[in-house]
């Protein structure tokens, strides 16, 4: 068991740091089934919003759907404003606040429904850099928008970091950007259909922290 120190963090937000309520994520996908004709149930809604099964794109497609058209539609359904109202904070995120270290977020969520949130929340200044992923960016796994977050915080490659984030996307980007990894079980695995693996796993923040200081345990 060997404890390690980092100099920087970077977190993923939608499933890590922050969820929503499923009432809200169940209004929306059916305002979607209404726009393209697909009737989503609950799983395979819970399964897009959360990205349970990795790629989204990729599971858009086994499905028949052409991702272009789903996430437009999505996009200009989502109010900014409702969805920032029904956000909520998991309470084992508030260390990020303690951090006394260089922090950034890198989400796959959209600017205009990022930043409702943060204000919402009132969490915007836990995070020195907020990168949200968009087609020019990359999304994650790829490591593009990891790098594009150090080089906003200022760190390089001798620099220790670690990803933190719900999805095996964010995994892979933390590995392919040179990082450690950990990954916050959200979720049912059993919902999920696949083992996400990191350098740590837990299925709350509160893990890291067995004795209330900024470093903690490998579990390997």
């Amino acid at each position: 068991m060997v404890a390690r120190e980092y100099d920087f963090w970077l977190l993923d937000l939608d499933g890590t740091l922050i969820d929503i309520d499923p009432s809200y994520v169940r209004s929306v996908f059916e305002r979607v089934s209404d726009r393209l004709g697909y009737e989503f149930t609950d799983y395979e809604s819970e399964i897009i919003w959360h990205g349970l099964g990795g790629s989204r794109d990729a599971q858009l497609r086994r499905w028949g759907l052409d991702p272009v058209e789903f996430w437009e539609a999505f996009h200009s359904i989502e109010d900014p404003e409702v969805r920032a109202e029904n956000t909520f904070l998991y309470d084992d995120a508030a260390f990020v606040a303690d951090l006394d270290c260089p922090v950034g977020l890198v989400t796959h969520c959209q600017q205009f429904l990022t930043d409702p949130v943060l204000d919402g929340l009132d969490i915007r200044d836990w995070f020195d850099t907020v990168v949200c992923c968009d087609e020019q960016l990359g999304w994650k796994p790829n490591p593009e928008p990891v790098e594009h977050a150090m080089g906003r915080l200022g760190v390089n490659g001798t620099d220790r970091g670690v990803l933190a984030g719900d999805g095996s996307s964010d995994i892979g980007a933390a590995w392919n950007a040179g990082l450690d990894a950990v990954h916050v079980e959200r979720h049912d695995p059993t919902r999920r259909k696949q083992c996400v693996l990191g350098d740590y796993r837990v299925n709350s923040f509160d893990e890291l922290w067995p004795n209330a200081g900024q470093t903690f345990e490998n579990t390997d």
